[in-house]
């Protein structure tokens, strides 16, 4: 496997790519959309309402908490999870700011 290189990029280069691997695969968007629309923390089983096996689930979760997008209260034999406000609205202030940087210019 090659190697990343991520330290040639800057800090705020990584955090993008970071925030942006919450996005990067539909189950974590799925999860995401999941945990927006119950408006509240979920305890309990993700699995059963994403019809996603345990490991895969788990696997996403892990991601999302890793890059922040969610957090969590692991008491077995429940675990809650919610989105971050802070991170979240970190990532909307990160895309909405490279979003609305390109200016259309006639090419290609």
């Amino acid at each position: 496997m090659g190697v990343t290189k991520t330290e040639i990029f800057t800090a705020e280069q990584n955090r993008t790519a970071d925030l942006a691997k919450a996005f990067a695969h539909p189950a974590r968007v799925a999860i995401l959309q999941m945990l927006i629309a119950k408006k509240a923390c979920v305890c309990g089983d993700l699995v059963g309402e994403l019809n996603l096996a345990q490991a895969t689930v788990s696997q996403h979760l892990k991601e999302l908490k890793r890059i922040g997008i969610i957090q969590g209260d692991i008491n077995p034999p429940r675990v809650c999870y919610c989105i971050n406000p802070v991170v979240w609205e970190e990532a909307q202030q990160v895309f909405g700011a490279t979003l609305k940087s390109f200016v259309s210019v006639s090419c290609c």
